[in-house]
């Protein structure tokens, strides 16, 4: 029996008082009883069943007490009665402004935390040091670097720039962003004694991100000269790197230090190498590591399966997928991808017809490689009724795929048709051009090929500069077509391989060329093409014969280049490995891995 004036309210808190406690518990209407229910709640009804005693006990305007609730709210979390809690606090302080702010940046609300803030800061609540790396958080959570410039001139106007806690936040906010310089800039301008290993971890990463990828190198050794160990973030940064740049000998040797140092090792790294490893053209070892790891995920599949593709060995490619299905592991869109360009290297259109008619939810992409395979292989009208019929709206992609298989195969028509649709999504991706002005130079038509040009310059166009590099000794090189620092050394190589290619039959083959000139004019064009002039260098530096030259490219691979390279690794006995922007190119014995289809 309830006695009279007693509430249920005060006879459920005194039992749960009760429940957690042998002795008898202190009175629930004082701030011990408040913190022991607190310290003992677990659960919303109980936070709640507290709020409501705050509430007939006529004690909820005491901050101190619903601080504590609101602390306890925020750990559980609920944060929308969190908030409700707090909007009915009289003038907060600028700590509980700051919790719940860190809060929603916490939990993935950083919309709700800049809201909080520009609240904080319309009713005049001056922020502090401890404001601002949570409102920096909440800004590259959301991806808006103008809020994060704004943000970063009031931690200038309030004088807290200097401060270590704000600069490292400010420097992972624009490391996230993309915005590298702004993040170097302020990592600089922090002391030794700040710059702890998320610092460092953050502004490498950004660098690998980004495309820059030998800063992230060098800031690497950086870090271990300054005496900081790298973690798994750092090394998955470093690895990638190594493989964004085909640095097989660097990546080799971080895989040695972390078998030999026990660096920390987890599947996220063993994934990074296997992606290095088939970046950089060397499946052997990317499969031996696969055949070690205690522990696989599904990026390691789809990793394997997408290396065996672009190195050439679609067959490994499907056998490997087959496999992984057996195990049943359940493919993600990255495996299927990977699935249809091992069907699209080798001109596997009945596989890859079968491979997409079971997948449950293709997106463009994965339409946009199967108008790859279909269009690879000449199947151009089938390839345009394909898209046609798309229940999905195509993209730049999926055009760009049928104007590259137009320019393969000198359909004019269909290729100009192709065009119209890519310029009209993405007019401003050069390679794009480039594929229409090759089109119009294949049918001989150079007036068009001089619109083209002239269209690219009318809307600030331009094309992507072809380069090629080589590692050699942990170093890397790079080549631009036609100069050089070591230019002399290098074209007497090539002159001099040259001259004994010609002797096996070799001619240059000028049909790449997108000028209306002499055949002599053109061979002399083609001479000094980026791929040629790495194979001459590394021909005057590698000395053993049976180390293979490792190319990457950045564009794909001109018919005559590779012409060369199989003359060359059938002349001189000496394999080449070449990426490029589409795939490997594994020469040896005159052959290529390619099979004369890329």
């Amino acid at each position: 029996m309830i006695a009279r004036g007693t509430s249920p309210i005060n006879i459920c808190t005194l039992a749960l008082l009760r429940s957690l406690h042998t002795s008898p518990p202190p009175p629930p209407t004082t701030k011990a009883g408040f913190a022991v229910l607190l310290r003992s709640a677990s659960s919303r009804p109980h936070l709640k069943q507290i709020h409501a005693l705050l509430l007939t006990t006529g004690l909820s305007h005491k901050n101190s007490l619903l601080t504590q609730l609101l602390l306890s709210l925020i750990s559980i979390p609920d944060m929308s009665y969190a908030r409700h809690l707090f909007d009915d606090m009289h003038k907060p302080r600028v700590f509980l402004w700051n919790t719940l702010i860190r809060a929603y940046a916490r939990t993935n609300l950083p919309g709700d935390a800049i809201a909080l803030y520009h609240d904080m800061r319309r009713l005049g609540v001056r922020p502090d040091s401890f404001t601002f790396p949570f409102v920096l958080k909440a800004c590259a959570d959301l991806l808006d670097v103008w809020l994060g410039m704004a943000i970063h001139s009031l931690v200038i106007k309030f004088r807290l720039v200097n401060d270590a806690i704000v600069q490292t936040e400010l420097m992972i906010m624009y490391a996230k962003l993309g915005a590298c310089d702004s993040a170097e800039n302020i990592f600089e301008s922090m002391s030794s004694g700040s710059k702890d290993l998320v610092a460092w971890n953050a502004l490498i990463s950004s660098f690998t991100q980004n495309g820059h990828a030998d800063k992230a190198l060098r800031l690497f050794h950086r870090m271990e000269s300054a005496g900081m160990k790298p973690d798994s973030i750092t090394l998955v940064s470093a690895i990638s790197s190594c493989a964004y740049l085909g640095c097989l000998e660097r990546g080799r040797r971080l895989h040695r230090r972390i078998k030999e140092e026990m660096l920390e090792s987890n599947v996220f790294v063993d994934n990074a190498l296997l992606d290095m490893y088939a970046k950089c053209g060397s499946m052997e070892e990317a499969s031996k590591l696969f055949g070690e790891m205690q522990q696989r995920s599904i990026v390691s599949w789809s990793t394997m399966i997408g290396g065996y593709a672009v190195n050439g060995d679609s067959q490994r490619a499907l056998s490997l997928f087959s496999r992984m299905q057996d195990e049943g592991v359940q493919p993600n869109h990255v495996t299927n991808l990977a699935v249809l360009s091992a069907c699209s290297h080798a001109g596997l259109v009945g596989e890859g017809k079968e491979y997409f008619s079971r997948m449950l939810d293709p997106k463009v992409e994965h339409y946009a490689s199967m108008v790859d395979l279909l269009g690879r292989s000449g199947h151009l009208e089938e390839t345009y009724n394909f898209i046609k019929s798309m229940p999905i709206e195509q993209d730049a992609g999926v055009w760009g795929a049928l104007l590259g298989a137009c320019t393969i195969y000198h359909d004019l028509e269909l290729g100009q048709l192709a065009a119209d649709e890519v310029f009209r999504l993405a007019p401003g991706i050069p390679s794009y051009h480039v594929l229409l002005s090759n089109i119009y130079a294949a049918s001989g038509r150079w007036d068009d090929v001089q619109k083209v040009r002239e269209n690219m310059r009318g809307n600030h166009v331009r094309k992507v500069a072809a380069y090629s590099s080589v590692e050699l000794d942990g170093e890397v090189y790079l080549f631009h077509e036609g100069s050089h620092g070591q230019w002399k050394e290098i074209y007497k190589k090539l002159d001099e391989v040259t001259t004994v290619l010609r002797g096996m039959g070799y001619e240059p083959v000028t049909g790449v060329v997108l000028h209306d000139v002499e055949s002599e004019e053109k061979e002399a064009a083609v001479r000094t093409h980026s791929e040629k002039l790495a194979i001459a260098f590394s021909l005057t530096r590698m000395k053993s014969a049976g180390t293979p030259i490792r190319i990457m490219k950045n564009l794909r691979v001109c018919n005559d280049c590779h012409t060369f390279s199989k003359y060359v690794s059938r002349a001189l006995g000496r394999d080449i490995i070449m990426r490029d922007k589409n795939r490997f190119h594994h020469f040896k014995d005159g052959e290529c891995s390619c099979r004369d289809f890329w």
